[in-house]
């Protein structure tokens, strides 16, 4: 069974900078239904893994309100640093867009 990757389910995975630290990653359900689905099978485990970060490192808003699931995680470098390859944080959706979900 093909399993359905959350980038093809929800209307748009974005990311950005939640500070110099910190990277915010926004998943745009669209209906109560799609919410619902990422609610039920997108753990923040799952998340962590996808970022190479502790569980307890990342934070998780469910905002049912307006079917959107919201992490925070930890900047792997500071913004702007010499090792940072990703300034405004915009890459990092694409990992979790591309992540599978769980029947």
């Amino acid at each position: 069974m093909k399993l359905a990757r959350l980038g093809d389910i929800v209307q748009k995975v974005r990311s950005k900078n939640a500070g110099p630290f910190w990277l915010t990653i926004d998943i745009f359900c669209g209906d109560s239904d799609v919410y619902d689905q990422v609610v039920n099978t997108l753990s923040t485990r799952q998340v962590a893994q996808v970022f190479d970060v502790a569980t307890q490192e990342i934070k998780r808003f469910d905002i049912a309100d307006l079917n959107v699931v919201k992490f925070s995680l930890p900047r792997p470098f500071i913004q702007g640093a010499r090792m940072d390859r990703d300034i405004h944080g915009a890459s990092w959706a694409a990992l979790l867009a591309e992540s599978e979900l769980s029947p």
